[in-house]
C-alpha cells in the first residue's frame, strides 16, 4: 500500500475546525449552537465591493498578472501611504489569502531546519505552515498573567540561534488580541537589525484597534526595509474571508524578486476577487468607525461577562476580535467536545476553539479556549451563560 509523506503525517490538524463533525452532529440532532469557534465575522460586506463584481461586464475571465493586477496594487500603495507605509505598487505580490502569502515568503527566506521565532500563543496555521517548508518554530512564551504582552528583549535574544532567519508577530494578535506598543515594535525592530533577521508582521486585523490606541506598523520604523515583511488581506477588513485575497509587502528587492517565482508557479491570484477587492479599497471611513465601534462594544459586553464566572481568566484585548480565556478544567479539547456532543441549556450550546493548539510548547494553553466574539452582543450574552451552566457540571 503506498504510504503517506512525514511532512503530511506531521501537519497539524486546524484546533479551529476540527471540531466541525461534532457541531453537524448536534445541528442535526437539533440544537443551536453559537459559533465562537472562528473569526468569520458577521459583518456585511461592503457594497461598494459586491457591486463591482455583480455589475461587471467581463466577456473572458482571464489570468492576471502572477503579482496582481497592477491597479488594485496602485490603489493598495495609495491605501498603506495613508498609514504612513511608505511603499509604491512595485512593493506589493498579491496572493490568495495571506496564507499563500506566508508560504511564499516561508519557502523564499528559509531552508529546512531553519528556525522561526514567533511570540506565543499564535494563529494555529503558522505551524502549519512552518511544517509545509520543514521550518522549526520556536516560540517565545507569553502569559496571560502579562495579557501576553512581549517578552523582553534578551528573552528574544536567548532564543537566537544561527539557524533562525526570522521572527514573526501578528499584530493585533489572533488569538490573544493583543496591540504591540510602539516601543515594542522598535525593539523588535532592533532585534531583526542587530542580528540580520527578517521581521515579519501579520497585519490583518490593522483597522481592529480600541480604546483610541493606535496601530504601529513595522514598515513606520526607521532603516528596517530590507529586514521587514508585511502579510495582510482583505478577509477581516472588509468582511471578505471567502475572496480570499491577500498580499505580501516588502521594500527588500531580492526577498519580492524570490516570491514572485512562487506567483508565477501557481500562476495568478483569483480575478473576480480582486476587482472585489480593488473596489473595496474605496469603502469610507463611515464603514470602519461603525464597525470598530460596534466591536469594541462586544469586547466590552463579552469581557464583563465572562468576568462573572467564578475561576475564569481573561485577557483583555485591545485589537482583533478574540480573547484567551483560560478555564478551570484540564482539557479543552475534550471539554469543547462535550458541550457540542452532551450539553445544552434548553436546545443550545456553544462552540469554542480549544487553545492548545495556537502553541507549540507541549502543555501549554490545555485549560483555555479562543473566544472570537464575532456575533452581536445578545448573543455573546447567551453564549456565555451557557458556558457558565456548562462549567458546574462538567466532570474533567
Amino acid at each position: 500500500m503506498p504510504t503517506i509523506s512525514r511532512k503530511g503525517l506531521s501537519m497539524p490538524e486546524s484546533p479551529i475546525r476540527k471540531l466541525v463533525p461534532y457541531a453537524e452532529q448536534a445541528v442535526e440532532n437539533g440544537k443551536t449552537i453559537y459559533y465562537l469557534n472562528i473569526g468569520q465575522p458577521d459583518i456585511k460586506t461592503p457594497e461598494v465591493a459586491l457591486n463591482a463584481v455583480k455589475n461587471n461586464t467581463i466577456d473572458i475571465l482571464s489570468y492576471s498578472r502572477s503579482e496582481g493586477s497592477d491597479t488594485y496594487r496602485e490603489k493598495l500603495a495609495t491605501y498603506y501611504n495613508k498609514h504612513d507605509i511608505k511603499v509604491s505598487y512595485k512593493d506589493i505580490v498579491v496572493t490568495t489569502g495571506a496564507s499563500e502569502a506566508l508560504l511564499f515568503l516561508f519557502s523564499s527566506i528559509m531552508d529546512p531546519c531553519d528556525e522561526v521565532i514567533i511570540s506565543e500563543p499564535f494563529y494555529a496555521n503558522y505551524i502549519a505552515f512552518s511544517t509545509a517548508n520543514g521550518v522549526t518554530v520556536v516560540p517565545a512564551v507569553c502569559t496571560i498573567e502579562n495579557n501576553f504582552g512581549l517578552p523582553s528583549v534578551e528573552t528574544f535574544e536567548q532564543l537566537i540561534t544561527p539557524r533562525t532567519k526570522a521572527i514573526l508577530i501578528c499584530n493585533p494578535g489572533n488569538p490573544t488580541g493583543y496591540l504591540y506598543s510602539k516601543a515594542e515594535i522598535e525593539k523588535l525592530a532592533a532585534i531583526a537589525i542587530k542580528h540580520d533577521l527578517f521581521l515579519v508582521a501579520d497585519e490583518v486585523y490593522r483597522e481592529f484597534v480600541y480604546d483610541g490606541d493606535v496601530h504601529y506598523s513595522i514598515m513606520q520604523v526607521e532603516g528596517i526595509d530590507e529586514h521587514a515583511v508585511i502579510i495582510d488581506s482583505v478577509s477581516k477588513r472588509y468582511s471578505m474571508c471567502g475572496a480570499r485575497v491577500g498580499c505580501l509587502v516588502s521594500k527588500n528587492k531580492t526577498v519580492m524578486k524570490t516570491v514572485l517565482k512562487f506567483a508565477q508557479a501557481r500562476l495568478s491570484p483569483p480575478t473576480y476577487a480582486q476587482i472585489a477587492s480593488e473596489a473595496a479599497l474605496d469603502t469610507p471611513q463611515s464603514y470602519f468607525d461603525d464597525v470598530i465601534a460596534e466591536y469594541a462594544e462586544r469586547r466590552n459586553t463579552l469581557i464583563h461577562e465572562l468576568q462573572k464566572i467564578d475561576g475564569v481568566k481573561v485577557a483583555k484585548p485591545k485589537g482583533a476580535f478574540y480573547c484567551i480565556v483560560e478555564l478551570p478544567i484540564k482539557n479543552s479539547d475534550h471539554f469543547a467536545q462535550w458541550l457540542l456532543e452532551h450539553f445544552d441549556v434548553n436546545g443550545e450550546t456553544v462552540m469554542v476553539a480549544p487553545a492548545g493548539g495556537f502553541y507549540s510548547t507541549p502543555g501549554l494553553g490545555l485549560n483555555q479556549v479562543r473566544i472570537a466574539y464575532v456575533l452581536n452582543k445578545e448573543s455573546l450574552i447567551k453564549a456565555v451563560h451557557i458556558l457558565k451552566e456548562a462549567l458546574k457540571v462538567y466532570k474533567d
